[in-house]
């Protein structure tokens, strides 16, 4: 056998102690032939261990003992042709583990002991390969191992605006997790030589973060997944399609849904009824001016620490400010064009609706935006450190505009992707949110 068998005979030992070992973990207790099948499985995967080893090993001594041969006289009479100059290696696309990953798997069909095999002969990579034959498939696909998936939620930050501006994420452990915050402060005065020390109480509470399903269904087309070398470009469109999918989805949720339906709690709906400040028609800058002001004044007299600072608003509205011209015809806001306004960095996502009703309870379409402004030092996001994954090739999807389409007419395959997310802010007076903003409309 060449390494490559070994390899796979070993993983495949490997798959079979983790069965047993799911079966004892489960509860159940392991029968007497379970017990001598566990033992000798782990004694051949110790001897194929230490036969990959020894093979890697005279690899190893061969490359050190090579010599170079003499060219044959032919060779040598035979004109110099001009040298080739060297081609700089390019450099691995963050998440491209992942993104061969989904490939395989797709291919496969979700076997993953064949995408295993698949990412082995199209030079996936050993990692790649090891992680499929780990994986158990389950009702929700397949769950992407942490060292895979930790590249793929890092290249979240800069396709979210929340993570952008500086919302602080933590792990979640066992789908859960409790940040104290003080709540009310300490009483705190000078004092006199006979008087006593007033009584000094904090107010404590809770931010709880619990884990929450995030669903994103990327359509990938076949070409990709059927090709078969390792490519930075198809792996950096793979990667571009996942990201861009659940980063969409997130500063939805982190910005304007309600915390039912299982969703996570967003800036809306976390924000004291005092931040929410209703916008000026904007017809002259000192409206403009005295609304941005209004926002920044909201936090720091509730002392918020400011410690980073951000806006988010609407494509229509960054539009409308950085157009803004004083009387000499210079702009008002020179420093849009370096993404930041009144010195605090700015996001823009078209996940700020500009088509928001005058009657929130009526379902007409209006003009209205938000514009929000908050300390996203102050935020967080709690997560799951991995991501589940399944494919289809026949489901349909609707598209941006609303259109069913089907993957299988489009020579696509389906991949939904499934992340464990919650958001919260530490201290709910960090958020000022500008309503009924009808600028640029």
């Amino acid at each position: 056998m060449n390494i490559n068998e070994l390899r796979r005979e070993r993983a495949n030992i490997n798959q079979q102690v983790q069965a047993l070992a799911a079966i004892e973990a489960a509860g159940t207790a392991l029968s007497v032939e379970q017990h001598e099948e566990f033992a000798t499985l782990s004694t051949n995967f110790t001897e194929l261990t230490a036969q990959i080893e020894r093979a890697e090993a005279a690899e190893r001594m061969a490359a050190a003992a090579a010599v170079s041969i003499d060219p044959p006289a032919a060779a040598i009479a035979a004109p110099l042709m001009p040298s080739v100059p060297a081609q700089p290696k390019m450099p691995e696309v963050k998440g491209a583990k992942m993104a061969r990953m989904v490939r395989a798997l797709a291919a496969a069909r979700g076997d993953t002991q064949l995408a295993s095999k698949l990412a082995i002969e199209r030079g996936f990579g050993e990692e790649v390969a090891m992680s499929l034959n780990t994986l158990t498939p389950g009702a929700g696909g397949v769950l992407v191992p942490t060292n895979l998936s930790s590249e793929v939620i890092e290249l979240l930050r800069p396709k979210s605006v929340v993570r952008k501006l500086g919302a602080r994420t933590l792990p979640l452990s066992n789908g859960n997790i409790t940040i104290p915050r003080l709540k009310g402060g300490a009483v705190v005065g000078y004092i006199g030589a006979d008087t006593d020390i007033p009584a000094t109480e904090q107010q404590f509470d809770d931010l709880q973060l619990r884990a929450k399903k995030l669903a994103a269904l990327v359509p990938i087309a076949n070409d990709l997944i059927k090709y078969a070398g390792v490519n930075p470009n198809v792996d950096q469109l793979v990667v571009s399609d996942l990201t861009s999918a659940i980063g969409a989805r997130e500063d939805k949720a982190f910005i304007r849904d309600d915390g039912t339906a299982n969703t996570p709690k967003g800036l809306l709906h976390w924000a004291v009824p005092a931040n929410k400040i209703k916008a000026s028609d904007g017809s002259t800058l000192q409206k403009v001016e005295t609304d941005l002001n209004k926002v920044i004044l909201a936090l720091e007299n509730s002392d918020a620490n400011m410690v980073s600072p951000g806006w988010i608003m609407a494509p229509r509205v960054f539009r409308f400010l950085s157009s803004m011209r004083d009387g000499n015809g210079n702009k008002v806001y020179p420093e849009l064009d370096s993404g930041m306004l009144k010195g605090y960095p700015v996001g823009r996502t078209t996940q700020v609706p500009v088509n928001l009703p005058i009657d929130p309870s009526k379902k007409e379409i209006g003009t209205q935006s938000e514009l929000y402004f908050a300390d996203f030092g102050d935020l967080f996001i709690g997560e799951e450190e991995t991501l589940e994954i399944d494919y289809s090739k026949e489901a349909t999807y609707k598209d941006s505009d609303g259109n069913v389409v089907s993957a299988f007419q489009r020579d696509q395959t389906l991949v939904r992707v499934i992340a464990k997310n919650d958001f919260g802010p530490r201290h709910v007076e960090s958020i000022a949110i500008l309503t009924e903003v009808k600028w640029g409309a």
